[in-house]
């Protein structure tokens, strides 16, 4: 209550100090959020192929297509989500939002994992497409890992001091590649398959290229990596204008491209080829396989060399794109306080958040040792992505559905269709079919792939032991209501 007390001249008065917080710029329109996404999800056929091959076998094309469905449920719910909540961080902002910091950090968590794999599994694509140059990027595997690790020291250093790609040049990039694949998935559809459609047939059907039950189910988890580059338009929400209509916008373009480009590469890869020559010859570079099994040669010799080139350069930017989507994210979650403030440091000279950048190029480093000796190693990378893009999914799928029954006052300008009404409250069918779908998937994944099982887990009980440590620090309570906690200046 005022009681006329007015400060005197010479009194010291203690005013609070303004908190602040750093937004992105509004700078990206349509065309730059889908040229992103699609560096993202577009790249992943370049290695996603050949990873579904290696146990679906001739069920390549059912499986990347039952992917696709889940695909089309999972854009829908980050597109509601991205119009309600334009700030970056993705599924970890929808469930800090949807429930509280604590499920919001995990879901980040789970995140920071896929990010990182990424890198790791893009850099390592790169030298076997690169091996038509040169022989032993691709037949001896050490010198592909070795590569793939310059790479990644590569574009570590190059983030620290602040060298970004710009929307132009993945816009260019994501112009050329749907271009070419579109080109080649023509030229295949006249060349090969048309001619000879008993092929196809063959080496799906026949009982030696049908694979069992149990591989077919494991072929449906892993063909979900070839769709996991949503959350980098999420990402960008913040740096997009009228992110509410542009996002969403953006994400229905990248099904309707995404869906028809990777059922066309899948079905003229299995008419080139069979699935034993696609799981193995052309397993970490089946687009290359394609053009190289053209019947005239002329126009193979033309395609091989451009094949190479843009394979290395859509999937440099792949690997590129998640060191910068681990940073920004870093950022968001020491924003909020889920991590330590110094996973988000600021490099003194080049402004950029430098700790993460370092400390998560060497996670990316240590993942790409078993290539030196593992058999396996490719397989294994796919379903570690497949276990925290997942994961993320989930969060995501089940922060919407939470968002819908806690905050249904909340302005959503682009809000799924197709709902159901439980006590008054609208939840979207593809949402909860999303959810369920993705804890399956998640589920087969964690059953029947130890190596992902074994890294994910100890990746997610690492971060939860920080996560403890740094809010018992602070004096934090480890769950919130999902408000920000803080501000940085």
């Amino acid at each position: 209550m005022y009681n006329g007390w007015r400060p005197k001249p010479g009194d010291r008065v203690f005013r609070p100090r303004r908190i602040r917080r750093y937004h992105l710029r509004r700078v990206l329109g349509v065309p730059a959020v889908f040229s992103a996404g699609y560096g993202n999800v577009g790249s992943s056929i370049y290695y996603a192929l050949g990873v579904v091959a290696l146990v679906a076998l001739g069920a390549t094309p059912i499986a990347l297509g039952v992917a696709g469905i889940l695909f089309i449920f999972t854009a829908l719910t980050y597109a509601e989500g991205t119009a309600m909540l334009p700030e970056a961080g993705g599924s970890a902002s929808f469930a800090r939002h949807g429930f509280n910091d604590l499920t919001g950090f995990a879901a980040g968590w789970a995140l920071m994992l896929s990010y990182i794999v990424t890198i790791s599994i893009s850099a390592f694509t790169i030298p076997p497409y690169l091996g038509y140059f040169w022989a032993p990027f691709k037949d001896i595997p050490a010198v592909g890992t070795i590569s793939a690790m310059g790479i990644v020291l590569f574009l570590m250093v190059l983030n620290i001091i602040g060298v970004k790609q710009t929307s132009v040049l993945n816009l260019g990039a994501a112009i050329i590649d749907i271009t070419t694949q579109v080109s080649l998935v023509v030229i295949g559809i006249f060349l090969i398959l048309i001619p000879n459609p008993a092929a196809l047939a063959q080496h799906m059907f026949s009982p030696s290229n049908w694979p069992t039950p149990d591989k077919l189910i494991l072929g449906i988890a892993l063909a979900s990596i070839a769709y996991t580059g949503i959350e980098t338009m999420s990402q960008m929400a913040e740096e997009t204008k009228r992110p509410e209509k542009s996002v969403p916008r953006a994400l229905v373009m990248m099904i309707v491209t995404v869906l028809v480009i990777f059922a066309g590469i899948s079905l003229v890869s299995l008419s080139a080829m069979t699935p034993q020559e696609l799981a193995s010859d052309w397993a970490r570079d089946p687009v290359a396989g394609i053009a190289a099994s053209l019947p005239l040669v002329w126009l193979s010799n033309v395609l091989k060399p451009l094949i190479a080139v843009l394979a290395g350069t859509i999937l440099l930017i792949a690997a590129n794109a998640g060191l910068i989507g681990i940073s920004r994210l870093a950022f968001s979650l020491g924003n909020h306080r889920l991590v330590p403030p110094v996973v988000s440091r600021v490099h003194p000279r080049f402004k950029t958040p430098y700790i993460s950048i370092i400390l998560f190029s060497v996670i990316s480093l240590l993942i790409l040792i078993p290539g030196f000796f593992a058999a396996d190693v490719f397989e294994n990378m796919g379903a570690l992505y497949a276990f925290g893009s997942l994961l993320a999914f989930m969060f995501a799928h089940a922060s919407i559905l939470s968002l819908r029954v806690k905050k249904p006052e909340l302005p959503r300008p682009f809000k799924v269709g197709w709902n159901i009404t439980v006590r008054g409250r609208e939840l979207p069918v593809t949402t909860i079919l999303g959810l369920a779908a993705t804890t399956v998937i998640w589920v087969i994944i964690l059953i029947t792939q130890p190596y992902s099982r074994w890294v994910g887990l100890a990746w997610i009980a690492v971060g939860l032991i920080i996560y403890y440590l740094y809010r018992r620090r602070e004096n934090l309570p480890l769950t919130r209501s999902g408000k920000d906690v803080v501000d940085l200046e």
